[in-house]
């Protein structure tokens, strides 16, 4: 049987209502508060207060603050006019228990709806957090599709540049070769010219036999002719050396490669259907990879270099190149990968890939130097050393090497 709490006060106004419930010395925690527009109780347990209010109050603008020992409440006043006393003087028990009836399914209504108020916010947030993210994406997107838009533009007018400053190449590679066709066909005129005199000169004399017979005429001998000098131009050759210090077989051989490794596109990749016609061209992809690599993007430079390689695998440049992408980015085993398989596809060695077995030999011996190989390390520099004797820069490092080789030896 509860304790009634009967030291309550309670003040008003015209539009408010004030009560005060001392709490025994509970604590907050354990005060359990009902309230209602026409009911309120405050149990905490084993004390009990409750009111049947003398007038309906709005329940959703009244306050309650409970701390330091006292419950207070504000009521706000539907009707605006002062009260004779805070309860009614019902005492029937049946009506009694009906308003609490009342009360306690009001309260349960309240909350449920309350419920539904939360879920319905929480939802209409997450809605809009949606949107937002949508629209941020969307944002994103356009940014993105802009940005691919004008890499777009970009690239088509390197290519369209590289595309005239490949032709005009062609167009010199072929005036090159017209000239070297050119004395053949001199040579050929030539001999139908003198071929076609020799004939006519026969006919000739034989037609001036049958009409004059035996009788000779002395004809109008030419003078002598007048001195000339005859410019000749030279064919000019492919490799800087002289002809007698030249290894012609191996150029030729070199030459022959090149020319078949240009040839050797892979057409038949799925991968490339999805490609653009100037990111079929592996020429156009190494050029593409240089200026990356120039730029210090390296990670991009080697990206360009990998989808050249799955269209051609013979050009050697494409493996030299990659292997310094490699060397940048401390792959160092795939440098020594790289190195080792642009020098395979530089054979036979030539004056022409001089240069390129160079580099190739300098970047292996850097990765095997960073590995701490450096006996590996100081074979592939020895070797560049003799491509290129001058090189000081190469002496230098070269010479280091070998001191660290032979104090680790000692």
């Amino acid at each position: 049987m509860p304790l009634i709490v009967k030291d309550y006060s309670w003040t008003q106004t015209e539009s408010k209502v004030f009560i005060s419930v001392p709490l025994k010395g509970m604590n907050a925690k354990q005060v359990d508060v009902l309230a209602t527009d026409e009911y309120l109780k405050v149990h905490f347990p084993p004390f009990l207060f409750e009111a049947v209010l003398f007038a309906p109050v709005d329940d959703d603008k009244s306050i309650a603050k409970i701390g330091n020992g006292v419950a207070v409440f504000t009521l706000h006043k539907q009707k605006e006019e002062l009260w004779d006393q805070l309860t009614t003087n019902n005492e029937d028990k049946e009506k009694l228990r009906e308003i609490r009836q009342r009360t306690i399914l009001k309260a349960q209504q309240k909350a449920t709806d309350d419920s539904k108020a939360k879920v319905s916010k929480k939802q209409e947030e997450n809605k809009f957090a949606l949107k937002t993210m949508m629209k941020l994406e969307e944002d994103e997107r356009a940014k993105i599709q802009k940005i691919k838009d004008e890499e777009c533009k970009k690239a088509e007018a390197e290519l369209e540049t590289w595309k005239l400053q490949h032709k005009s190449k062609e167009e010199k590679e072929e005036a090159v070769q017209q000239y070297k066709l050119q004395p053949e066909r001199s040579t050929e005129t030539c001999k139908i010219i003198k071929a076609e005199n020799l004939s006519s000169g026969r006919d000739g004399i034989s037609q001036q036999g049958k009409k004059k017979g035996d009788k000779t005429q002395k004809g109008h001998l030419p003078g002598p002719r007048c001195g000339g000098s005859i410019k000749v131009n030279f064919t000019p050759r492919v490799f800087p050396t002289a002809l007698r210090e030249s290894r012609v077989p191996e150029e030729e051989e070199w030459l022959k490669k090149q020319a078949e490794a240009r040839r050797a596109v892979a057409a038949d990749l799925a991968e490339l259907d999805d490609l653009k016609s100037e990111e079929r061209n592996p020429d156009w992809l190494k050029d593409k990879g240089d200026k990356f690599f120039v730029a210090g993007n390296y990670q991009a430079a080697l990206n360009a270099y990998n989808l050249a390689l799955k269209l051609n695998r013979k050009l050697p440049a494409l493996y030299s190149n990659r292997a310094a992408c490699h060397l940048k980015l401390r792959n160092l085993h795939k440098t020594i990968e790289d190195s080792s398989q642009a020098l395979e596809l530089l054979t036979p060695p030539v004056a022409d890939n001089a240069n390129a077995r160079l580099k190739a030999h300098v970047r292996r011996g850097t990765a095997f130097c960073e590995l701490e190989l450096y006996v590996e390390g100081l074979q592939d520099y020895q070797a560049a050393l003799k491509i290129d004797p001058c090189n000081s820069k190469l002496q230098e490092d070269t010479e280091k090497i070998r001191s660290i080789v032979q104090g680790g030896s000692c």
